[in-house]
């Protein structure tokens, strides 16, 4: 097990539950990986999977689960579970897994079967949900220096706080080597569907289709932006006129400043982008029995 303890549903009190429920599950062959910060996580699941476990167990948000990839991405002998305590917790909810019932979920990490899910690789290293470009950055960005609200609602007052310097990127897209030049409010570039705490951003990404799914939101003002974003938590953007969908087995993007992916900095433009199919093994993912974002 790796623990994120900073995570945003990581009380002690759960915590030690978690880690309970975890070491009666597996029998007493538990194990729990020490890791400093984000740059040693990947090196203490090494160490771990070097010394012969085969089950790694992540307890906390979507940033933990990135920063795990590079450890487990393209090893099908190795199993990721996900307990999600996290403040978005995108990944879990994609998958089909427990988000507010981190018990049941680490039941699901020990005992779930494993089931072959896509990731996407980067110039910059790996990501499990979406990429993003744009408006979407400042919002992760500010968000993740907030310390009020607590969950998911962190991001919707992030949005609300970075309207006023609201600005179009100009962005060159590379989509299966055809290029596309955009002034683009955001970009984002999903094997799975939400990102910022269930928005369903890409509302019909398959992580489990060899496909990247592409949504382009073109240069829209303040007041269109608030109406937008309600609608990507259900899905009726599909029909807004100025988002654009493509898909594609891989994206570049360039002209721009970062690009972030599971709520965490992914690395600078220009980033290329690319699926591969079935590169982590997830406990218990149910892919297709989530709701639809319709």
């Amino acid at each position: 097990m790796l623990v994120n303890p900073a995570a945003g549903g990581a009380s002690p009190r759960t915590l030690d539950a978690v880690r309970a429920r975890l070491t009666d599950l597996a029998g007493g062959e538990f194990v729990e990986l020490d890791a400093a910060g984000p740059a040693e996580v990947a090196a203490a699941a090494r160490r771990g999977l070097s010394a012969g476990l085969d089950r790694l167990v992540v307890v906390g948000g979507d940033g933990l689960v990135h920063h795990v990839l590079p450890a487990v991405a393209g090893r099908a002998e190795v199993t990721l579970g996900i307990v999600a305590l996290g403040t978005g917790n995108d990944i879990a909810r994609a998958l089909g897994l427990p988000v507010d019932d981190p018990l049941a979920a680490a039941e699901i990490a020990v005992a779930g079967a494993p089931v072959a899910i896509d990731a996407m690789r980067s110039d910059a290293g790996w990501a499990l949900s979406v990429a993003t470009a744009g408006f979407s950055v400042r919002v992760n960005e500010r968000a993740n220096r907030l310390r009020w609200p607590r969950g998911a609602a962190r991001y919707q007052v992030a949005t609300l706080l970075g309207l006023p310097g609201l600005r179009p990127d100009r962005l060159v897209l590379t989509v299966d080597g055809v290029e596309h030049r955009t002034d683009a409010t955001l970009i984002a570039v999903g094997n799975t569907r939400f990102f910022g705490g269930a928005m369903a951003i890409c509302p019909d990404a398959d992580p489990c289709d060899g496909l990247l799914d592409v949504t382009i939101v073109g240069a829209v003002g303040r007041l269109r932006l608030l109406r937008f974003f309600p609608t990507v938590y259900s899905g009726a953007h599909r029909t807004n006129p100025a988002v654009t969908f493509l898909r594609a087995r891989t994206v570049a993007l360039a002209g721009g400043a970062d690009v972030w992916a599971d709520g965490e900095r992914l690395g600078p433009m220009p980033l290329s982008l690319e699926a591969v199919a079935g590169a982590v093994r997830v406990a218990g993912a149910r892919i297709g029995a989530t709701d639809r974002a319709d």
